[in-house]
């Protein structure tokens, strides 16, 4: 009788042992097959993003630009937007299209920008640098055109912080003698 009880605690032991067996085996080869379809499609997806598209970061003051530039047909989104509905001054408009003006590239690439931080003077000046800085990226032979024009250069000047004792960042109380 002993034996029968062992014989059938034997069998038990295998069952559940095949069950494991089987269950690794079934996720193992989903596992396989997931990673396979998603290194396709990423690999598909990053050899588009690297023939067309080209980055480059703009900062100014407190703003940061994220400018995406594809050979297209000239449309400028900023934030969503076009341009021309963000920038409401025809002055920070035209700063936003000095390096595609200097270059020629006008009609020739499209541009998706994203900006945050500053004001819209900052952004402005953020966009442009963003932009020279894909430009050079998409035609590096423009770099010397764009570097003489001054546009290579980040404008490092931001507002002066205020000090212990002033009223301003410079301006200090007025001084009497008695």
């Amino acid at each position: 009788m002993t034996e029968e009880i062992k014989e059938k605690e034997v069998k038990k032991t295998t069952k559940k042992a095949v069950e494991k067996s089987d269950a690794k085996k079934t996720t193992s080869s989903e596992a396989k097959t997931s990673t396979k379809k998603t290194t396709k499609t990423s690999k598909a997806k990053s050899s588009k993003a690297k023939a067309q598209e080209f980055l480059g970061t703009g900062r100014r003051k407190c703003s940061v630009a994220r400018v995406r530039i594809t050979t297209g047909s000239g449309e400028i989104t900023v934030n969503g937007m076009k341009v021309n509905e963000y920038f409401d001054l025809d002055t920070l408009i035209a700063i936003v299209k000095q390096p595609l003006v200097l270059t020629d590239t006008v009609n020739s690439v499209d541009i998706v920008a994203n900006i945050y931080g500053g004001g819209k003077s900052g952004q402005a000046g953020a966009l442009r640098h963003g932009i020279t800085r894909a430009l050079i990226e998409f035609r590096p032979e423009l770099r010397a055109e764009l570097k003489k024009a001054g546009l290579v250069t980040r404008d490092a000047r931001k507002k002066e912080r205020k000090k212990y004792g002033l009223k301003k960042a410079r301006k200090a109380p007025q001084f009497s003698k008695r």
